[in-house]
C-alpha cells in the first residue's frame, strides 16, 4: 500500500491531512518528543499539540508519564481494527433503524404526493 493510499485512508476515517501525516510519521519513525516533531515536521508547535491533543482524544496517538513526554503512535493494525468495528457499528445502528428510516420516508413522500395535488 503506498504512502499516498494510507494517507487517503486515515483521511477518510476521519483524520485531518496533518493529522493523518502526524499519525503516520509517528507510527514509522516511533516515540518522539513534541519539539523534535515540530522541527521534523515541519509544524509550529501550537498546531502540532493541538493535532496530537485530537489523536489522543481519540486513542490513535498516546504519550508516556516521563518528561519529556514521548509522543507514540497506536499500531496501525489495531488503528485499522478499531476502525472495522466502528464502521461495523455504524452499519448495525443503520439497520436497526432500517425499519423506521423507511416509515418516516414514506410518510415524508406521502406528504409530498398529497400537497402535490
Amino acid at each position: 500500500m503506498s504512502l499516498e493510499r494510507v494517507l487517503k485512508t486515515l483521511e477518510s476515517f476521519g483524520f485531518s491531512k496533518v493529522g493523518a501525516e502526524v499519525y503516520v510519521y509517528l507510527a514509522k519513525k516511533g516515540p518522539k518528543e513534541g519539539k523534535d516533531l515540530a522541527i521534523a515536521m515541519k509544524l509550529p508547535k501550537n498546531q502540532l499539540y493541538h493535532i496530537l491533543a485530537t489523536l489522543q482524544k481519540k486513542g490513535f496517538v498516546y504519550t508516556n508519564t516521563e518528561s519529556p513526554a514521548l509522543f507514540s503512535a497506536l499500531a496501525f493494525e489495531r488503528l485499522l481494527d478499531m476502525m472495522i468495528e466502528l464502521k461495523d457499528e455504524e452499519a448495525q445502528v443503520t439497520r436497526d433503524r432500517r425499519k423506521e428510516l423507511l416509515s418516516s420516508w414514506r410518510a415524508i413522500t406521502r406528504n409530498k404526493k398529497q400537497a402535490d395535488t
